[in-house]
């Protein structure tokens, strides 16, 4: 069965269409700048080249026709006809405490979705415009929603409400509902695969570690606690946010620098975390070749990021009382040894070791770790595509 994975953002459009009978990529592509001058395709189809073709995306139907052409294509598609496509998974960021788990889109579904769109308003009003297109180009195919927040349904009250009057999670529903979930789940169950054990008999504990970074403990399959909170500026310090401060830093600063609240919260989301320490970049490889180079304020903001992610990590293993495996994913996660190094410096407490020469790796599956160490200490490359496709075909 051919499956579609959409993942459709406010000016860009991911996809990838697999081979579920045995899970391979026959296209992966993007179209960016939608809506904006310069819009263009990037298309890879397996067993040949890429391409890149520019054209007017004036809204996301556009992109979506050059999307379903490029697959159709007799120069560089992959399939003959979309009736080859059976089922299209889309990513949905926001789900709320509607949705612990992935669901067949149906008109109940999307209203939900809409219900949850201030908790998230720059991505489900733009998933939303992915479904809608698909269900008026192609209204036969089943289609399913995943979401990030789904496998973090599972933590305890304990764990995702705040210290503020309950009232207002009555009311509004504030609580921490973490995001990278699909990314998460993946991850935990890969590692449970590659150690080759059940998953229920582990307490592992995955660090998605990108531009956007968030920590999850993940106890017996089910995700118990992690970082990232209401919105995804909590928790770690990113690349462009500022993660976790004491909250009256924002009306000190609103007062200060005479800016408003919606001000400070752009500043914390676009103008903190690795870029604002540095007072570099919010790229991890820029900030890498810059500490090489001996830029000490790019190393100071990648020492106050290494240890946030140790302090999550040993938090995490005092929540689920013991503590596996310690896995590290995503861009700077698969990429970077000497942050993995120094995050594990700070965990030989509890029993990580690692293997140095093992641990120079970028992007493959490996358990760098030492034969004694007590804890294993893995770099897990993550697939939310695949997830997804497999959630898809699972429901249809």
């Amino acid at each position: 069965m051919n499956i579609l994975v959409i993942n459709c953002g406010s000016s860009s459009l991911k996809y990838q269409l697999l081979d579920m009978s045995n899970e391979t990529v026959l296209a992966v592509g993007i179209c960016d700048r939608i809506g904006i001058e310069g819009s263009k395709i990037k298309h890879k189809p397996q067993g040949k080249k890429a391409i890149t073709i520019e054209g007017p995306m004036a809204n996301h139907k556009d992109a979506v026709s050059y999307v379903l052409d490029a697959l159709v294509s007799t120069e560089y598609g992959v399939i003959k006809t979309m009736d080859e496509i059976k089922a299209i998974g889309h990513r949905i960021v926001h789900g709320g405490e509607f949705f612990s788990g992935s669901t067949i889109i149906t008109d109940e579904v999307i209203k939900a979705v809409e219900e949850c769109s201030d908790l998230a308003p720059l991505h489900n009003p733009a998933n939303l415009i992915g479904i809608d297109i698909f269900k008026q180009l192609m209204p036969n195919i089943p289609m399913v929603g995943v979401f990030d927040t789904a496998f973090h349904q599972t933590m305890p009250d304990k764990a995702y409400l705040y210290g503020i009057s309950y009232e207002y999670y009555k009311k509004y529903k504030l609580r921490r509902y973490g995001f990278h979930g699909t990314s998460h789940k993946y991850v935990a169950y890969r590692t449970a695969e590659f150690l080759g054990k059940n998953i229920e008999d582990l307490k592992i504990v995955v660090c998605h570690l990108g531009n956007g970074a968030s920590i999850c403990a993940v106890d017996g399959g089910k995700s118990v606690d992690t970082s990232m909170g209401f919105t995804p500026l909590e928790g770690l310090l990113m690349g462009t946010r500022s993660g976790d401060i004491d909250p009256a830093i924002i009306q000190f600063l609103a007062n200060k620098e005479g800016i408003s609240l919606d001000q400070v919260i752009d500043l914390l989301n676009k103008k903190s975390g690795i870029l604002g320490l540095s007072l570099y970049s919010s790229d991890f490889r820029d900030i890498e070749d810059a500490i090489a180079d001996g830029h000490s304020q790019a190393k100071l903001a990648m020492d106050v990021f290494e240890y946030r992610v140790a302090k999550y990590i040993g938090s995490y293993a005092a929540s689920m009382n013991g503590i596996d495996a310690v896995v590290f994913t995503a861009g700077l996660g698969e990429n970077n040894g000497d942050m993995r190094a120094n995050v594990c410096k700070y965990l030989t407490y509890l029993g990580v070791e690692i293997d140095e020469e093992l641990n120079k790796c970028r992007s493959i599956e490996r358990d760098f770790s030492t034969p004694n160490a007590k804890v294993k200490s893995l770099v897990i490359p993550t697939n939310e595509e695949l997830m997804i496709a497999r959630e898809t075909l699972k429901l249809v």
